[in-house]
């Protein structure tokens, strides 16, 4: 047996009891799959080289009033699916099968499940032939009008779960310390460029999710990386900048509720924040505690979403423009609420709400795979 869960942790043992099974299915499946590379698919309209990751924006189609169809025009809420995107499933479903491995292995012990984990890693980040680029240039592209955006940083968000699987795996004789250290050099070389370039810098000032995002980001790596002023820097700004300027006195985030998916954007952003109370929190400085003088923190943000979660029927907005159907689901905020919180309600939501969920749109949304990792 590995020495990851040797320690005692109520809420791992919990979670262990609640999904055993599932994680040893899941880590199964993902060593029956062909490891994948960006590598793989060449996008025909990207400005990069092989190794440089490529998406198109969600919500902008070819243009009906030209014969070419560009520049393309934008539909809020609706997806195009004929945009490129398989970059991004290539990146979501590395992640998935290393994060299901890693759990697998903290469970487990099974080395096998440690060693295909550790070739996949080898091979999507570090392995020259295949291997992908630390920076998102050309993300979210958008036909006849850029070339990539920084709000392309969002597709990178799933890579969160990645530094948590590197540190379950420490235990196997799979993962060489030269393999965590190229890791490592990886997911600091992708954080500087996300911290120097415009691309970066206009996505950490975005005033939606989308700068939440980019300080989950910036957080996890900036652990794994051990980059303390990054994190201190995160902290800061999520107390002088994201609480104030996003949540309403009632615990709702207005931008979220404005778009055309209300609901789902609604779960997606406090699933985030909750991320970053778990990340960033320290026995000095308990981010879930922390509130501003009108009350407004990650309590009350859960204490305005949670009743609707809990009975969706409730829901008093509009409901989503596509996908409403998909929510809500199981999220790793609820989780780490109830550990950060102590609220047993958020646990046993957590416990009843589906697992894996099958719609590819809910499925993006859900930053964390394995929350186990996490714990």
């Amino acid at each position: 047996m590995n020495r990851i869960i040797q320690d005692k942790n109520p809420y791992r043992e919990r979670l262990i009891a609640l999904d055993r099974s599932w994680i040893i299915s899941k880590a199964n499946e993902a060593l029956q799959t062909e490891i994948q590379h960006i590598t793989d698919v060449r996008a025909d309209r990207s400005e990069g080289g092989a190794h440089d990751y490529y998406s198109n924006g969600d919500y902008w189609w070819p243009n009906p009033d030209t014969q070419d169809g560009l520049p393309y025009v934008k539909r809020d809420g609706e997806s195009n699916p004929n945009n490129f995107d398989a970059h991004r499933l290539i990146l979501r479903e590395m992640r998935t099968h290393v994060a299901h491995l890693a759990a697998g292995y903290m469970v487990t012990g099974n080395e096998k499940y440690a060693g295909r984990a550790v070739q996949w890693l080898k091979e999507f980040f570090l392995d020259e032939a295949t291997r992908m680029n630390p920076h998102l240039l050309y993300a979210q592209a958008i036909p006849g009008i850029c070339s990539g955006r920084g709000i392309g940083i969002i597709d990178t968000l799933h890579l969160i779960d990645i530094p948590f699987a590197v540190d379950a795996l420490q235990g196997s004789d799979a993962l060489a310390s030269e393999l965590t250290s190229g890791l490592k050099q990886w997911f600091a070389d992708y954080l500087r460029w996300m911290c120097t370039h415009p691309h970066g810098l206009e996505e950490m000032k975005a005033a939606n999710n989308h700068s939440v995002c980019w300080f989950v980001q910036s957080s996890v790596f900036a652990r794994f990386t051990g980059h303390e002023e990054m994190l201190e820097f995160c902290r800061k700004k999520y107390k002088e900048v994201l609480l104030p300027s996003q949540m309403d006195g009632n615990g709702s985030f207005p931008r979220e509720l404005a778009r055309t998916k209300p609901y789902g954007y609604s779960i997606f952003v406090l699933d985030n924040m909750a991320t970053l109370c778990h990340v960033l929190t320290t026995a000095a400085d308990n981010l879930w505690t922390f509130q501003l003088p009108d009350g407004r923190g990650i309590r009350k943000g859960f204490e305005f979403l949670f009743p609707y979660m809990a009975d969706k029927e409730s829901w008093p907005y509009p409901a989503d423009i596509e996908h409403d159907e998909g929510w809500p689901v199981r999220i790793s905020g609820l989780l780490f609420a109830w550990a950060g919180l102590g609220t047993p309600d958020y646990m046993d939501l957590f416990e009843a709400l589906e697992r894996d969920p099958k719609d590819g749109e809910v499925r993006r949304n859900i930053a964390i795979r394995q929350p186990l990792l996490w714990l």
